[in-house]
């Protein structure tokens, strides 16, 4: 499994070659807080690279989840959904929010790999 990142800080974990999950990153949650909704996608809605997929609220603040590559959404997070600090507790696990159908992988090309988006973290 490889995970990549967004710089609006969400991650991709490409599962196979049918679906890939995407959630916030640890800087994200950290940066919003204790998350108290989310508004998750739509399954079966197609989304291009960068369009706003959900939000994310918190005690502090809300931020649209941008989808990372064009896709469908095949899967929703329901467990998010009815405990949504599961974002808090485990961001890049079961904190997940949504699984899609990758329609174009050419865009995991301009993704950050782990190291690259260490290196926009230090520059935060």
């Amino acid at each position: 499994m490889t995970t990549m990142f967004t710089p609006d800080h969400e991650w991709i974990n490409i599962e196979d070659h049918e679906a890939a999950v995407v959630g916030i990153t640890l800087h994200a949650q950290d940066a919003l807080g204790d998350v108290v909704f989310v508004d998750l996608p739509e399954v079966g809605r197609s989304y291009k690279k960068g369009e706003v997929a959900g939000v994310v609220e918190s005690v502090k603040a809300a931020a649209d989840i941008y989808m990372p590559v064009d896709g469908e959404v095949v899967e929703v997070n329901e467990e998010l959904r009815a405990d949504p600090a599961l974002a808090n507790k485990d961001p890049m696990g079961n904190g997940w929010f949504f699984k899609v159908h990758v329609t174009n992988m050419a865009h995991f090309d301009q993704l950050m790999d782990p190291p690259a988006y260490d290196a926009l973290l230090k520059t935060l």
